[in-house]
């Protein structure tokens, strides 16, 4: 009997058979395997607490136990912010125990799930389905600055004051420099291309820069995409020579006080450029473009009586004062003419050149082959010994660098020309009785003048004289030991300063917020938390009334706000997608200057205490987070937006003005002082 064709052999239905159940015998090997590890994933993102045995060790999953341990030993320990009602001097700077941080000395540290409702699938998840051990860039970044934080202070205590030659400083004796420097193109590379310049210039000071441009290259430039058809590739030749300041934190780029930079091929004008600005805090000032044609010859546009831009041979240009027919007329009535001589564009690809800018009165004077070529004025803000380094980048080869007729002395950003120990800047002690107010001031361990001036101006406003505003600066530790000496001195003399034992980082601000809101809370009773910058100033009195214009019985966000701003994905504020898979951050409030009240400070506080605050490395958006989950779990939030709270510059009527250097912070006192909110736009 024949078996129909349809039918399958048994040797064919024997080997499938067992083929599936070969499949469905891995699969429930790889389920029993993998099981506890989807639960532990799905109580992460559930949000519940239940897969958490009592002792902190996950079913499963000991040997991720351990996870992040090191880190929050470190920065989540109960000494992070030691009370200052724990001190016999009740203002006097909070600074670690003496003791250094073990890890396991309080017993093991686990890790709950992290409470929040935005980038619910994170690196906590990734880490934990990858089965390693490794830290996230921030929680590296917060573990090593910590650790080298106890190291700087252990230092600090153990220094001399003669080994440092800080009480010098302090008492206003000179720390001599070098009257000049030179240095090899060599030499500059080998330095990060920086030459530093210990005691910054003065007038007569002069700079000589001998290099080669280089022959220009194609490059891709987005920007020049909308001034010209096609695609944006262009041939780009250009260098650039800048004066820096000393850059306050780590992350952060130094001040440019003078960018000098000659573009001879690239530009979007399509001819050689020479442009000049300054940058303070990484915000640009208005640009002075020099293009071939002369400046005008008015006084009040000279710069010690040169002109700010020469002239130099354009093809373009049409001398529209004669026409042809005067011109021949002149020359036949035998009138003598002089010729006009112009140069072409100082600098040449491939061909060498010297370059130097020489500091005069009004301004920098820069001249190349012996012949100027351009001035620009000083920008009010800085001086000639804030520039402390001479940075040479761009397309071009450096031969060689002179600096000559530098200054002998100490440069007047040092802390004995701007810490003025006078009995009348001193800050009150804390009240006992409660405030309406208390303002956290972020700054940087080098930032003497800035802080300087915050207690010269708004720091004397009614309201913090009569304490029912405090004020007080939080500063981390400096790499520089010296530096943490006259900081310790400082903080001891006036008392207005929350020194935290961690090494300063930008990345790392948004510990010092965290700080803000504890002190608020624990050494003082406010009933609202304000943060802002060093280089923020605040109208005290202004900022009372918009609080009293707001519901008390409301928890309150206020500030200039972001809504549904975007993540950067690229550059160099650029966020993964494991920082923050959303498309949009919740709403939060600029940096410079933000309000909260009192019970989102106690619930960031708690929520840091029992390990379940997100730290991100944006100090501003890790705000909005916490008021966001705040918002969504605990109470409703009045989120009050004005624009007047300014995070660039300064507006008429400002209730904060960001961005202000200490020259700045005078001028703004002296005009409210006359009963006028008016801007000071020196840059």
């Amino acid at each position: 009997m024949k078996r129909p064709k349809n039918e399958p052999p048994v040797g064919r239905r024997f080997r499938l058979s067992h083929f599936l159940l070969g499949i469905g015998i891995l699969y429930l090997i790889f389920i029993s395997c993998k099981f506890p590890q989807f639960l532990e994933i799905a109580s992460l993102l559930s949000g519940d607490d239940s897969y958490i045995e009592s002792d902190g060790e996950k079913v499963g999953d000991s040997e991720d136990s351990d996870l992040s341990k090191t880190f929050f030993n470190s920065v989540y320990k109960d000494t992070f912010h030691r009370k200052l009602e724990d001190n016999q001097n009740q203002d006097a700077p909070i600074r670690p125990n003496k003791e250094p941080l073990e890890e396991g000395k309080n017993g093991s540290l686990s890790i709950k799930p992290l409470q929040y409702k935005y980038g619910r699938i994170t690196g906590e998840i990734l880490r934990r389905r990858n089965r390693t051990n490794d830290l996230t860039v921030l929680e590296r970044m917060a573990d090593e600055a910590w650790t080298l934080g106890l190291k700087a202070w252990e230092d600090l205590d153990k220094l001399d004051e003669k080994e440092t030659g800080e009480g010098s400083i302090l008492e206003g004796k000179p720390e001599s420099c070098p009257s000049w420097v030179s240095m090899t193109g060599e030499e500059l590379a080998m330095g990060d291309k920086v030459m530093f310049l210990p005691c910054g210039l003065a007038a007569g000071s002069s700079i000589t820069v001998v290099g080669t441009p280089h022959y220009a290259h194609q490059e891709y430039v987005p920007q020049l995409a909308k001034f010209r058809r096609g695609d944006a590739m262009v041939m780009v030749s250009q260098f650039m020579v800048e004066l820096q300041g000393l850059k306050s934190v780590d992350g952060e780029a130094p001040p440019k006080i003078l960018h000098l930079n000659p573009r001879l091929k690239g530009d979007w004008s399509r001819r050689p450029v020479i442009e000049h600005n300054t940058c303070y805090r990484m915000q640009w000032g208005t640009a002075q473009r020099c293009d071939g044609l002369a400046s005008k010859n008015d006084e009040d546009m000279l710069v010690d009586g040169f002109v700010r831009c020469e002239k130099w041979m354009r093809n373009d240009i049409v001398d529209s004062k004669e026409s042809k027919t005067t011109s021949w007329f002149k020359r036949f009535i035998g009138r003598e003419q002089k010729p006009e001589v112009t140069w072409p564009f100082p600098f040449v690809e491939g061909r060498l050149f010297i370059l130097t800018i020489r500091a005069g009165v009004d301004g920098y004077h820069i001249s190349a082959g012996g012949r100027h070529v351009t001035s620009f004025p000083y920008r009010t803000g800085f001086t000639l010994e804030d520039a402390t380094g001479l940075a040479v980048k761009g397309d071009i080869d450096i031969h060689s660098v002179y600096a000559t007729s530098l200054p002998a002395s100490h440069p007047s950003f040092s802390p004995q020309k701007v810490l003025e120990m006078s009995q009348k800047w001193k800050a009150h002690p804390l009240p006992n009785s409660p405030i309406q107010l208390f303002i956290g001031v972020l700054s940087a361990t080098n930032h003497f003048a800035e802080r300087m001036a915050v207690r010269k101006t708004w720091m004397q406003s009614s309201a913090i004289k009569s304490s029912s505003v405090v004020v007080r600066f939080f500063v981390a530790l400096n790499p520089r030991k010296e530096v943490n000496a006259v900081l310790k001195k400082e903080a001891a003399y006036f008392g207005d300063i929350v020194i935290l034992p961690f090494m300063d980082r930008y990345e790392l601000v948004v510990l010092k917020t965290i700080a803000i809101c504890e002190f608020g809370i624990q050494n003082v009773t406010a009933a609202y938390i304000m943060k802002c910058d060093d280089d923020t100033f605040v109208r005290v009195d202004t900022v009372l009334k918009e609080i009293e214009g707001t519901s008390p019985k409301k928890s309150l966000y206020m500030g200039n706000l972001n809504l549904l701003h975007r993540p950067l994905r690229s550059g160099k504020w650029a966020v993964t997608y494991e920082e923050w898979p959303e498309a949009v951050y919740p709403p939060y409030a600029n940096g410079p200057g933000y309000i909260i009240s009192s019970d989102i400070a106690k619930f960031i506080v708690s929520q840091h205490g029992n390990r379940s605050l997100r730290l991100f490395k944006m100090e501003d958006v890790s705000m909005g987070m916490w008021v966001e989950q705040f918002n969504s779990s605990m109470a409703t939030v009045q989120y009050s937006h004005n624009w007047k709270f300014c995070q660039y510059g300064c507006l008429v009527d400002y209730f904060t003005a960001h961005y202000q250097s200490p020259r700045q912070m005078i001028c703004l006192w002296d005009k409210l002082g006359r009963g006028r909110a008016h801007c000071c736009n020196f840059r």
